[in-house]
């Protein structure tokens, strides 16, 4: 986790984004990279004219200006190293070209922005964004205000065995200082009574095995089991006072997508929260 991308349009929320970054960073010991992708706009017409041209320079002017008052303040007031990246392009694009060209290890980013990030964090966009990137990905809600994190719960209905998921999640940990919690859901409507019956027994198991690959005293591993995942995930989050959660994503559908696809009365139930840290997990069977 040696470099942190952090998109930013210069709303609060990406503020928001851009000071738990921020704050991880002198936790983690890693770079800042400050990123912000600009769209241009106009047609075959004006580009002909050279008017788009001109007025894409203005603007990236201007951005490229922000993003250094940005860097100046970081720098100046935190001792965090910042970078600076700015593309001219489709956010998603330029967020998979900056990743590969800078090396990214992690990147995190708000959930609402001042360009509409609210409807794209949730939305086919960011969506895309987070299911083709082969890297973390933590997810700041828009009213988050920073705090190190202390209790962290990775929710899951897979008992999770691959190193590269488990070794990030409790390294990252480790360097906040915080104890990891395991949740395994069983869905009542989907899930047949033998799933039932085998979270139920295994989930302990799997908790003592955690716990002592990774000699996590403090850890431990509950069963949940309810109609609606979000519903149950939430009061489990809210009981237990947690202060980041973690998810995996699935190639073949799973419970990844039931989480970032439920109804719309319910899919900011609780996701606004707290930073939830999105873990690709394409090598998984799901």
């Amino acid at each position: 986790m040696k470099k942190i991308l952090v998109p930013t349009d210069f709303s609060t929320c990406a503020n928001h984004a851009v000071d738990f970054a921020v704050q991880s960073a002198k936790h983690i010991n890693a770079e800042i990279i400050l990123f912000h992708a600009f769209e241009a706009g106009g047609s075959a017409y004006t580009d002909y004219m050279g008017v788009n041209l001109e007025f894409d320079q203005i603007i990236l002017g201007e951005r490229r200006d922000k993003l250094r008052l940005i860097k100046k303040s970081i720098e100046e007031t935190e001792g965090i190293v910042v970078s600076l990246y700015l593309l001219k392009g489709p956010l998603k694009e330029c967020m998979l070209q900056a990743i590969e060209e800078k090396e990214i290890d992690f990147v995190v980013m708000g959930t609402l922005g001042a360009s509409g990030l609210k409807k794209k964090i949730w939305g086919s966009n960011t969506f895309a964004i987070i299911g083709k990137l082969k890297i973390p990905v933590m997810v700041i809600p828009h009213s988050y205000e920073w705090k190190k994190p202390e209790k962290i719960l990775m929710a899951t209905n897979h008992f999770e065995k691959e190193p590269a998921i488990l070794d990030f999640v409790f390294e990252l940990a480790d360097l906040y200082m915080a104890q990891v919690h395991i949740a395994v859901f069983t869905d009542e409507d989907k899930d047949d009574a033998t799933t039932l019956l085998e979270n139920t027994r295994n989930t302990p198991t799997y908790g003592k095995l955690l716990k002592t690959k990774y000699r996590e005293d403090s850890l431990t591993a509950e069963h949940l089991y309810g109609k609606e995942f979000e519903e149950t995930l939430n009061d489990h989050l809210e009981q237990k006072e947690m202060d980041m959660l973690v998810m995996v994503t699935y190639s073949k559908g799973g419970i990844w997508e039931r989480f970032f696809n439920p109804s719309h009365s319910k899919k900011m139930s609780y996701q606004t929260k707290i930073p939830l840290l999105v873990l690709p997990g394409s090598a998984i069977e799901s």
